[in-house]
């Protein structure tokens, strides 16, 4: 199957041409009558003990069915198979972008950019010494308090130690009754009331 794929990704553009029998620039009248003929001589029905005739059927098809789109045709006959695999994994109207960013100018381009910049080399840099070690990280002016970092669970911590400190529990029970009402006392402590 690898082989298989391979084989059919060429980018010649005339594996198609050469099924139906015909040269590359032929027109879609020549494309039409050779279809037929050759449809007719290799039609399962006419040959139904031979399962070659029925794979070459199944070729003529799909080269009939390639050659006849114009799109998919000018798609063909530029850049082969490959193109219309392009085609078909990111669009017909993506093709020739993807041709162009691929091309060895193009990658040559965006390398030459990328070196002179330091765009590459910033990035890392930037990354780096901003996130992972903070070594270059800029310090805050001075009077300004610094911004730390603190862990969830420190902050959960730090808060309950606060609420205790204060004399305030926090509440985990919700009210279950319709009738039951929750009132907060000034002196900080909660108590549950029904009017039961």
């Amino acid at each position: 199957m690898a082989e298989q794929r391979q084989r059919a990704l060429s980018t010649s553009g005339e594996a198609l041409y050469e099924i139906l029998a015909l040269e590359k620039g032929a027109t879609h009248d020549e494309i039409k009558k050779s279809y037929r003929k050759l449809a007719l001589k290799y039609h399962p029905d006419k040959n139904p003990d031979n399962p070659e005739a029925a794979e070459k059927f199944k070729e003529i098809n799909n080269a009939h069915a390639i050659l006849t789109d114009l799109s998919k045709r000018n798609i063909y006959d530029k850049y082969g198979s490959l193109g219309l695999y392009v085609a078909e994994q990111f669009g017909e109207e993506n093709v020739n972008t993807y041709f162009m960013l691929s091309s060895w100018w193009a990658k040559g381009l965006f390398a030459v950019c990328g070196l002179l910049t330091g765009c590459y080399l910033c990035c890392c840099l930037c990354c780096c010494f901003n996130c992972c070690c903070g070594k270059c990280k800029p310090k805050a002016p001075e009077g300004e308090q610094q911004e730390f970092c603190v862990s969830p669970e420190d902050l959960e911590e730090q808060i309950k130690n606060d609420m205790e400190r204060d004399g305030e529990t926090p509440i985990v029970l919700q009210p279950t009754n319709v009738t039951e009402k929750t009132q907060l006392i000034r002196d900080s402590h909660r108590s549950y009331r029904t009017d039961s």
